[in-house]
């Protein structure tokens, strides 16, 4: 007898707000982890400017944080598939920051 979690599929109703939607213009991103959570902060970092702001800060488990890269890497994929591969610059745009504690990278 198969599993009945293989023949169903779920599905999932998600209402987003209009001010939701709009979205939050990101440029820079800052990964740190413990042994339960990773936290994602999203930050605008504008030229010239020496204070940059947390614009978004995402808390996830370990698990959802490496479904979340599986997710990317089949979003990119399909993105680089219908419109070429995305420039990488051997420099990066912005100075590394450190702000101390776990270390990761984006």
């Amino acid at each position: 007898m198969q599993d009945n979690k293989n023949e169903i599929e779920q599905q999932i109703n998600v209402e987003i707000s209009e001010e939701m939607a709009e979205g939050v213009y990101a440029n820079l991103a800052m990964i740190a982890h413990s042994n339960s959570e990773f936290i994602l902060d999203f930050i605008r970092l504008m030229p010239g400017v020496p204070k940059a702001k947390v614009k978004s800060r995402i808390i996830l488990t370990p698990e959802h944080a490496k479904r979340l890269l599986a997710a990317l890497k089949d979003n990119i994929r399909k993105f680089e598939d219908s419109y070429g591969d995305i420039r990488h610059s051997d420099e990066p745009e912005f100075p590394f920051m450190n702000f101390g504690g776990p270390v990761g990278e984006a």
